[in-house]
């Protein structure tokens, strides 16, 4: 039997040694994921922060055989077919993920990633004459409860994985959960559900207070929300160019999602598009961007030359909505300060809200297993005081714009 190890500097030595699994991992659309960074634009403002998709796939992977065999241990019967199944699920569960993963979410094609990532399956399914049909209904919760819950929930290994690798690589120290802790106390409720010994109750709480850290100082950091939304224009004028008739330089895959809007019925109708999808990544947006700094079109090549050279906007949050005439005022002299057309201060100025909530009370569910097997959810289990206010929305709306001290 064939086997790989990959040293993971997050996880120590993973090792893979079934013929399915290996067989997927060196598949060139998953290969494709080593081209994809896993937080965006975000090595802008944390330069550790490098990370892949790969990576984090392979992570993920690694701590769901690790659920699993403690599942097992406890007496959980989980079946051969079913534990190659979870895996190769977790290890497909992001390969919908376009370039610069969330960055450029329904810019590429006009639907969400997770809806990718199952036709990309279905695909993949086809090549292997049925050999992820188990794989496919585990990801779409067609199955026991608990083996879902491991790739989608409040404790899956997909947030484990992100939540140390992310904190790892961006050096963000507050960000660091005890995963192995948790997956030493997971069990299964007697209905079949995923949760965690009581004893490991502090850790799920830490756990939760370290994703609400994370959001903030990373993820919705205020200099990546402003980079993201740079690049997101930056997309959209050159297809605005193109469309329009204008010279864009891009690779032809880029350029094909340029030109052409595609949403889910294209792409399960099309056979030629999801291959397509599959040939792009960051390297295509990189290469593309350094080309538009170049362009004729003003616009283009000033939003292109702001993130090769990392001259990144201004940005503010708050509380409160930005009026619409701070608005106003700040885009007539962005069409004045860099001699713009009326209305292309558009994609310069920018207005929107980002918004997080760590445990949505009501909807989420952590379930709290106790000694004489009784359930209970966290917010009801825990008495840190904090949960409530993890639990509501934290909301704070943006305008980004050029720093006209620049100009």
């Amino acid at each position: 039997m064939k086997q790989k190890i990959i040293n993971d500097p997050v996880h120590g030595f993973i090792t893979i040694d079934d013929d399915l699994l290996l067989r997927l991992l060196s598949h060139p659309w998953v290969q494709r994921l080593r081209r994809i960074r896993q937080l965006g634009m975000t090595s802008l403002v944390y330069p550790g922060a490098q990370h892949t998709r790969f990576q984090h796939a392979t992570g993920a992977m690694h701590l769901m055989q690790l659920a699993l065999d403690t599942l097992s241990s406890k007496g959980v019967l989980v079946l051969q077919g079913e534990q190659r199944a979870a895996l190769a699920a977790i290890l497909l569960h992001d390969v919908g993920h376009g370039p610069f993963s969330h960055a450029l979410e329904h810019l590429m094609v006009n639907v969400d990633h997770e809806v990718v990532s199952d036709l990309i399956m279905e695909r993949l399914n086809s090549e292997m004459g049925g050999g992820l049909d188990l794989c496919i209904n585990i990801f779409a919760g067609r199955c026991r409860p608990f083996l879902h819950e491991l790739i989608s929930s409040q404790l899956d290994t997909d947030r484990l994985d992100y939540l140390k690798r992310d904190s790892f690589f961006s050096g963000v120290v507050e960000g660091a959960v005890g995963a192995d802790r948790i997956i030493k106390m997971l069990d299964v409720t007697p209905d079949g559900h995923l949760g965690i010994e009581a004893k490991g109750i502090y850790t799920i709480e830490d756990f939760l207070v370290a994703r609400r850290l994370m959001y903030w100082q990373v993820y919705l950091h205020k200099t990546v929300v402003a980079a993201e939304e740079m690049l997101r224009m930056a997309v959209r004028r050159a297809r605005n160019v193109l469309r329009q008739g204008g010279d864009i330089e891009a690779s032809k895959p880029l350029l094909f999602f340029l030109a052409n809007d595609i949403d889910e019925d294209r792409l399960r109708s099309d056979p030629g598009v999801l291959p397509l999808f599959c040939d792009i990544d960051d390297d295509d947006v990189n290469v593309a961007l350094k080309c538009w700094a170049r362009s004729d079109d003003k616009l283009l090549a000033f939003l292109s030359r702001s993130l090769v050279d990392r001259r990144l906007f201004h940005i503010e949050m708050s509380r409160e909505p930005v009026s619409a005439e701070r608005v106003e005022a700040e885009r007539c002299r962005a069409e004045r300060l860099l001699d713009l057309d009326a209305g292309a201060a558009e994609y310069l100025v920018r207005t929107g809200q980002v918004s997080s909530r760590t445990y949505n009370i009501g909807i989420d569910h952590i379930n709290i297993i106790f000694r004489d097997h009784s359930v209970k959810d966290i917010s009801q289990a825990s008495d840190m005081m904090r949960l409530e206010t993890l639990g509501n929305a934290d909301r704070r709306f943006y305008i980004s714009l050029p720093r006209w001290d620049e100009y």
